[in-house]
């Protein structure tokens, strides 16, 4: 285990986030030697936090679990988003990011599961193939969730874009990869299409599930 720390400026009022890296050892395509940074939302009485100045919904076209382009802005407009950005080879953070919010998914009425769109954007997309992320987002979270894949430098720019930090995969002197990236849920209002709520690693299922009847309706949790 290491730890790091950084500042990330791009939430509103200078938020200061923890860097924290974790790694899992292994080989083949979902054992691969790994590290994920989590980006730790500050410690408050509501899971997420509220941003004072919402972050536009990235414009970023990839190729989802089918092999299709997929558009996040043309295709989640005006719907409740919930974004995450990882890996399948990731030990620990993102099966359980992703398994905490099916859970929470479950809890909500049948039309309301239907309007709520989460997105799994990979951090490691040379590993992570259309085919793969299929493979293992039913598994590590729900069927209906949306993977996406495609050209790293456009991932990089679109996780910047609404201020999570995403390195390149790193290859060791070991042969083993090193992938570092924020582990935050960005939520996207249905009214607005903007990214004004930030969930961190710690967020537990229940917490999630209290606040997305709220989030489907674009309002403050």
């Amino acid at each position: 285990m290491r730890k790091k720390t950084a500042l990330v400026a791009a939430f509103a009022a200078a938020t200061a986030l923890t860097l924290s890296a974790c790694s899992g050892e292994g080989s083949g395509k979902d054992s691969d030697s790994s590290s994920v940074a989590e980006i730790s939302a500050p410690k408050n009485t509501k899971p997420g936090t509220v941003l004072d100045q919402p972050f536009q919904k990235p414009a970023l076209v990839l190729t989802d679990t089918q092999g299709k382009p997929y558009d996040l802005r043309e295709r989640t407009k005006g719907k409740p988003t919930l974004l995450f950005f990882g890996y399948t080879s990731c030990p620990d953070v993102c099966p359980l990011t992703m398994s905490n919010l099916a859970m929470a998914k479950k809890k909500l009425p049948q039309a309301d599961q239907e309007k709520l769109q989460v997105v799994f954007v990979t951090t490691d997309p040379e590993r992570d193939t259309p085919a793969q992320l299929g493979k293992w987002l039913p598994s590590a979270g729900d069927p209906s969730f949306t993977g996406l894949s495609g050209d790293f430098a456009k991932i990089q720019a679109a996780a910047r874009s609404v201020g999570i930090g995403i390195d390149p995969p790193k290859k060791e002197k070991d042969g083993s990869v090193s992938s570092m990236h924020g582990a935050q849920v960005m939520a996207f209002s249905p009214k607005t299409d903007q990214g004004y709520v930030v969930y961190g690693e710690d967020t537990t299922p229940e917490a999630y599930a209290k606040d997305l009847p709220k989030l489907l309706r674009g309002e403050k949790p």
